[in-house]
């Protein structure tokens, strides 16, 4: 038992515990309105907005911790985020305006990493998602490299291997089913799809947890050898509003991603899933979501003296 404590510790980060709410009371007490304010102005632009900032966070906290690693843009094609597994990852003109405004009132004080965490908070909201207080205090990582996200979770992936993976950065299953539930916002790629649809491992045709009544649906929308750049909502009905209809979705065979499927074909996983459906003591999936969301932003956080404040998220300055 106790090397799997060690390793808990050293993927949460021996110094979590600098992490506060209210981090910035003090030394830029504006630091919420201000990526609020930044975040609403491109929410109106682009109704994606968040999606992507939610997608961003998870992104940037699964790779070397919650550290804006995934920001570093040096014009190199090893920075981290020109990985395969980074491939669509979007928001980092967002963060960098949010940074531009903090660094004109509060020059060198709030972190990127940090940013990103209130970012994801903020675009929750707007998708009339869970609201939860930001703990900060994270410091910005001075490491970006491509090899780095070769782990990440993939659409691909087994349920045991999505389980091992989020075990491997101090997560459980139901984390797992919860950070999911994330993508009740946002739209994916016929791109992801093809192999589900068409070529799926076994017998090379459909995926068979794919309810009969949805399977022509996505096969309209994604027909065979056609552009893979078509996108899609991954939450059936319900691709703008926040909200536990992914999980029923997965439970009648409407899931749209296989890794999303796959949550329903594993007993552990299932259990957490059926559980927000219970006709009794039915838990809070908000409140859930929340707590879910506060233990992904502690992995591997530099605190204190660990990492720098960057002056700009796309370098090392």
């Amino acid at each position: 038992m106790l090397p799997f404590l060690l390793l808990l510790l050293l993927n949460m980060g021996t110094s979590q515990g600098q992490l506060q709410v209210g981090f910035y009371a003090k030394s830029c007490p504006n630091v919420e309105a201000i990526v609020g304010g930044v975040v609403r102005d491109a929410a109106a632009s682009d109704q994606n907005t968040a999606a992507v900032l939610l997608r961003l966070h998870f992104h940037d906290c699964f790779v070397e911790g919650c550290d804006g690693s995934i920001l570093i843009d040096n014009g190199d094609e090893r920075d981290e985020k020109n990985a395969f597994g980074h491939q669509g990852v979007r928001g980092f003109d967002i963060v960098e305006r949010a940074k531009a405004e903090l660094e004109a009132l509060c020059p060198r004080t709030v972190s990127c990493a940090d940013i990103v965490a209130l970012a994801a908070r903020e675009a929750l909201l707007l998708a009339k998602g869970s609201s939860y207080e930001v703990e900060m205090g994270r410091r910005d990582g001075v490491v970006s490299n491509v090899d780095s996200a070769d782990n990440m979770p993939d659409v691909s992936d087994s349920v045991e291997t999505l389980k091992t993976k989020f075990l491997q950065k101090g997560l459980t299953h139901k984390d797992l089913v919860l950070l999911t539930a994330a993508h009740s916002i946002g739209t994916t790629a016929c791109f992801f799809m093809n192999n589900r649809l068409y070529n799926f491992p076994a017998d090379g045709g459909s995926d068979p947890s794919i309810s009969p009544a949805f399977l022509p649906e996505l096969q309209s929308t994604c027909p065979k050898n056609g552009d893979i750049n078509v996108r899609l909502p991954i939450d059936r009905g319900s691709e703008q509003v926040f909200g536990s209809q992914i999980l029923q979705n997965i439970r009648k065979g409407f899931a749209v991603l296989q890794s999303d499927a796959a949550l329903y074909q594993d007993e552990s996983t299932k259990a957490v899933v059926d559980s927000y459906f219970a006709d009794l003591f039915r838990p809070s999936f908000e409140a859930d979501f929340a707590d879910s969301m506060v233990r992904m932003g502690r992995i591997g956080v530099l605190t204190g003296l660990q990492g720098t404040i960057r002056q700009s998220c796309a370098s090392f300055d």
